[in-house]
């Protein structure tokens, strides 16, 4: 390698490091100031100054930002303080074909344990409105569903409703990016095989619990549901 190629290596090699430390250096600024959502940031020239460094690298860093989702560009007003997509911005990166293995396991698991920890902010606004829906949902499932372990169309149509009834909205954004990994998972090969059913709840027998039971019963039978799961994570 020649020395005016190395040169050239090593200058944006530099540059990205000086981007680096000043993405950082500008969250903090911003966090220093106390800015919230809304507000606007300080200019570029502004930042450069105080950060002692060129408006290309301010400029470079800003972008970063923005693509993090939190600032955006508004007409007449600059660049201002915006709160994430979490999700959005996850759900790029969330796909089952290009993340490793051990990822893949633990997002899976991920999944189980929301599962079962929902029983309460369930058991708190379940309507009767909810019950019938999920009654109507189950009943359009086949019998062979007892005897299931796994079927996407099924765990949207019954689970998207049961973390549409906690009301939590951040819960249901981050359960349409699990359930894709979750079937790829069970279809992967990366767990154990598919014992034969033990102590499985349907989703009619998690229906009967949610009207007439309690939380702490809706979470063992939740925990019954996914049993064989739990079985093929652990074998």
């Amino acid at each position: 390698m020649d020395s005016a190629v190395f040169k050239r290596k090593l200058k944006a090699i530099d540059t990205s490091s000086l981007v680096d430390k000043v993405e950082k250096n500008l969250v903090e600024i911003l966090q220093q100031k106390n800015l919230k959502v809304g507000d606007t940031i300080p200019k570029e020239i502004d930042l450069a100054e105080t950060l002692g460094v060129s408006r290309t690298v301010i400029r470079e860093a800003l972008l970063r930002l923005r693509m993090m989702g939190l600032i955006e560009s508004k007409k007449k007003k600059g660049s201002v303080i915006t709160s994430p997509d979490l999700f959005g911005i996850m759900s790029k990166s969330m796909n089952p074909h290009i993340l490793d293995q051990e990822t893949l396991k633990e997002i899976f698991e991920i999944r189980l344990v929301l599962e079962i920890g929902m029983a309460d902010f369930l058991f708190q606004r379940v309507t009767k409105e909810d019950i019938d829906e999920l009654k109507q949902i189950v009943s359009k499932e086949p019998p062979v569903t007892d005897h299931h372990l796994f079927n996407i169309g099924h765990e949207v149509a019954f689970h998207g409703k049961l973390y549409e009834i906690t009301g939590n909205e951040t819960l249901k954004k981050f359960q349409k990016m699990l359930l894709p990994v979750f079937d790829y998972v069970h279809h992967s090969g990366l767990l154990g095989k598919q014992t034969e059913l033990r102590n499985f709840v349907s989703h009619k027998g998690l229906v009967d619990v949610l009207e007439k039971g309690t939380p702490e019963k809706f979470r063992n039978s939740m925990r019954k549901h996914l049993e064989n799961h739990f079985a093929r994570l652990f074998e």
